[in-house]
């Protein structure tokens, strides 16, 4: 086992925006100017866990670990393939994290025909132990969008309060991140159902000094992804520490070059303490 010599882990979440139509072809090329950006502003980023969403294809993970060898950073992955569709969930760890126990939440696609589940893992690290969702929930800004996330959110909420209600794990740290495609202030009914039986705090609702993620075409931007932590047991959260990372200043690209080269998503980053 490698040894982790940090007082502190830091974890981020970050779309890839590896979607596309159909017919077109799916995911991201690994000999793309894209991958070797988006690797690049990985190493940037320099997360211990990273939990990325939109990974396609499937094995678009191994070639952002083989191309972030070449910037001298060593990750190992952790992915299943989604039931349905053709783009996924997936995290990348450095070695000295241990990640087990990956495995979908049944029924997590709600009412979305062909959806996508959300996934967990169980990730042991210094005296951190934690269950950690990544989750890529229904997209639109319509009623019908909404009440499908609705079904969705109540399916995860769900999840967790029964995590929090299980002997051996009613203790546990979750951390819950992804693609929420929710707004704070205007999707209330999903956040309600999300945050379970009253156990999520979403920090990315009040900790973040940027409120925005999402990056859409005029050049507007949004706050569609989220991170939240279980409220009474994350106690390693360092408060105040979720960030959004300005990726495309560190790589040098305006907000719109960005959207097209790299990623229409920036990525949130947060620390937690392991001693």
């Amino acid at each position: 086992m490698t040894n982790f010599n940090h007082s502190i882990i830091r974890v981020a979440v970050w779309n890839l925006a590896g979607f596309t139509l159909p017919g077109k072809p799916v995911g991201i090329s690994s000999n793309s100017k894209k991958a070797q950006n988006q690797a690049k502003g990985l190493a940037l980023l320099d997360a211990e866990f990273v939990t990325l969403v939109e990974v396609a294809p499937l094995n678009y993970l191994d070639t952002l670990v083989t191309k972030l060898a070449g910037y001298g950073v060593e990750y190992q992955r952790t992915i299943l393939p989604q039931q349905n569709g053709n783009i996924h969930i997936g995290f990348l760890h450095k070695p000295g994290i241990d990640v087990t126990n990956a495995r979908f939440i049944p029924g997590s696609e709600g009412d979305y025909t062909g959806g996508r589940q959300a996934i967990a893992v169980d990730i042991k690290i210094g005296k951190l132990s934690a269950t950690v969702i990544g989750v890529h929930l229904k997209s639109g800004r319509d009623r019908q969008e909404q009440l499908i996330r609705d079904s969705q959110c109540k399916v995860i909420g769900d999840y967790i309060t029964e995590i929090q209600q299980t002997p051996g794990t009613k203790r546990r740290a979750i951390f819950l991140m992804g693609d929420f495609n929710m707004i704070p202030g205007q999707d209330v009914s999903n956040f309600h159902h999300l945050g379970g039986d009253d156990v999520m705090d979403f920090v990315s609702s009040w900790d973040l000094q940027d409120r925005f993620s999402h990056i859409l075409e005029k050049g507007r931007a949004n706050l569609l992804d989220g991170f939240a932590i279980s409220r009474n047991y994350s106690t390693d959260y360092i408060k105040g520490s979720l960030r959004l990372f300005p990726m495309h200043w560190t790589m040098d690209m305006g907000r719109e070059s960005f959207r097209k080269s790299v990623s229409d998503h920036l990525p949130f980053v947060a620390g937690f303490k392991v001693f």
